[in-house]
């Protein structure tokens, strides 16, 4: 299992090699640990790694976002997993100021509510696709025309594939 960390304002590659009850070998960048890991009480972690020992309280609000502190240390952590990638991502892929409308996850097209030629508002749910278990509503964030639809419902569809693709509206 792969995941990307953010600590303060750094990102790092970390993967679960594997896992034999406590003791795990994981991969952060192109080093390998294996570490002895406990929760010794909730939020707070004895870990053995390499021969030393730390201990580690991580507070947080439930959404991947942590404060971890140590002796000495305290860090803003958050877990980039690929439900955070594609929420980040899914910003990125509503139809703010484009002419197209894409998801930047695979999926399945739920449901096409607008129609070729039909002059959409701002704010108006064009389409819903399904990815990783959740179905996402594509909003138009300003007025637009729909001069084609390329998906139909039901149809499986690539991440970054072109759904729809809008014009402005001639004033």
């Amino acid at each position: 299992m792969s995941y990307e960390i953010k600590v303060n304002d750094e990102i790092s590659e970390i993967e679960i090699l594997k896992k034999d009850g406590n003791l795990m070998e994981i991969a952060v960048g192109d080093r390998n640990y294996v570490v002895d890991i406990v929760e010794v009480e909730k939020g707070v972690y004895s870990m053995l790694i390499d021969g030393t020992s730390f201990n580690v309280e991580l507070s947080g609000n439930g959404l991947k976002k942590y404060e971890v502190n140590t002796l000495y240390n305290s860090f803003d952590i958050e877990v980039i997993d690929a439900e955070t990638k594609y929420m980040n991502n899914r910003k990125e892929g509503e139809a703010d100021d484009t002419n197209f409308i894409s998801t930047p996850m695979p999926g399945k097209v739920v449901k096409i509510l607008v129609k070729e030629g039909e002059i959409v508002k701002g704010g108006e749910t064009a389409i819903i696709v399904s990815a990783m278990k959740m179905e996402s509503e594509y909003k138009l964030s300003n007025d637009k025309r729909i001069k084609q639809i390329l998906v139909n419902e039901g149809d499986n569809i690539d991440g970054h594939q072109h759904l729809i693709i809008l014009e402005d509206i001639e004033e």
